[in-house]
């Protein structure tokens, strides 16, 4: 039998300023051009008056840090719940963070996941499911 090496309150996070640029290349990417993210003069009027991030580019940090640290290179994105707290404004720095809650009897990892501001404030606050990489077995598994 092969030894997890993940653990229950293991955590890992990313850091990244997102920028105009970002947004904008987002933007073309998705093909979300919401006046919210695209548009000064239309986003002054909004209720965050002015232009904020795509929520999913967001989002997409917390993927990042889910295929790139924990679980890492490999993982299976199974599902992910998302509720959008507060908006990303440009030049913001923020932080996604995963930690595990639970492993499941076939290694499926259920993770708390969170994005927050350079203030502190969560941002973006969820759970995801995924599939860990398998585990390789060495001649002591045998």
């Amino acid at each position: 039998m092969t030894h997890s090496p993940f653990t229950v309150g293991q955590s890992a996070s990313f850091t990244k300023t997102v920028t105009e640029t970002d947004v904008v290349l987002f933007a073309g990417i998705s093909g979300d051009l919401n006046p919210a993210h695209v548009d000064e003069v239309s986003a002054k009027q909004s209720m965050f008056k002015g232009r904020v991030a795509h929520g999913i580019l967001g989002a997409s940090f917390i993927s990042a840090v889910l295929g790139m640290q924990l679980p890492g290179p490999g993982s299976i994105y199974l599902s992910q719940d998302l509720k959008f707290l507060k908006p990303i404004y440009f030049n913001d720095t923020v932080t996604a963070t995963v930690t595990i809650k639970e492993i499941d009897r076939r290694g499926r990892i259920t993770l708390d996941t969170s994005l927050t501001n350079q203030d502190g404030k969560q941002l973006i606050s969820g759970e995801a499911h995924v599939q860990p990489p398998r585990q390789k077995k060495t001649s002591q598994d045998a």
